[in-house]
């Protein structure tokens, strides 16, 4: 199983969801996909509740039982860079790995913000745009809430403008990353960093993000069968949206 973008220590991290979701799932392999703690956040101001270590506690549990959990580091979290190659019982700390499909296809694992010229050339603009990111949460929920009193279904307010934004630059991500899996001599590629969850193939090269734990609520599984499949553990009224 493959999660990305949880980013706890963020206050929008949706870790009781995650934590609900995770003790329902046993798994031999777990990738955390990158920025698994937002750094940024806790910098400017601690913040860590009871559901946040509540994921940490089973994440640990989940190894100490026998999955392999391969931690892997984001922007959000790129401190953890510093202890590459660490391995503490069944957590290891890796840049990138491949994984193996039970099909055979050899996937790249990677978080991808090596592949986001804006991380690359203009840290300053990522550290704007994930403030005004923020915002878009706050005013989504508020958004919602109205709605909600009027009667209207949930819709999401901040992914729309995170689509209009970042249109063409997802386009872009997902073109170097497919290049760089294939230069690779991979059949595919597992990243997060957009918080966009998708699958698709192109050019005979599988694209997959695995989304986020701040909106999307997504998880890549691999069946034993070698079938990937996207879960959505998004409440009932916010699936489809």
């Amino acid at each position: 199983m493959w999660v990305s973008d949880v980013h706890l220590g963020a206050r929008e991290c949706q870790a009781a969801r995650l934590a609900e979701f995770l003790a329902q799932i046993e798994t031999p392999q777990l990738y955390l996909v990158g920025d698994t703690l937002d750094a940024w956040k806790l910098r400017r101001r601690w913040y860590w509740p009871q559901s946040h270590h509540a994921v940490v506690k089973r994440i640990v549990q989940m190894a100490e039982a026998g999955t392999e959990v391969t931690l892997l580091p984001g922007n959000h979290d790129e401190m953890l860079r510093n202890y590459l190659g660490l391995r503490l019982g069944n957590i290891k700390i890796v840049d990138d790995c491949v994984h193996v499909l039970l099909d055979a296809r050899r996937l790249l694992v990677i978080h991808g913000d090596q592949f986001d010229g804006v991380i690359i050339h203009a840290k300053w603009l990522a550290f704007v745009g994930e403030r005004a990111y923020t915002l878009a949460i706050y005013i989504n929920r508020i958004f919602n809430f109205v709605r909600r009193k009027l009667g209207f279904t949930y819709w999401s307010l901040s992914a729309y403008l995170k689509q209009r934004v970042k249109a063409a630059a997802l386009h872009d991500y997902r073109d170097h990353l497919i290049r760089a899996a294939r230069d690779r001599k991979m059949d595919g590629v597992i990243c997060g960093h957009t918080h966009t969850p998708e699958m698709i193939e192109k050019d005979g090269i599988l694209y997959v993000n695995d989304g986020d734990w701040v909106e999307s609520c997504s998880a890549l599984v691999e069946h034993l069968d070698g079938r990937l499949e996207m879960i959505d553990f998004r409440p009932q009224d916010q699936v489809n949206t």
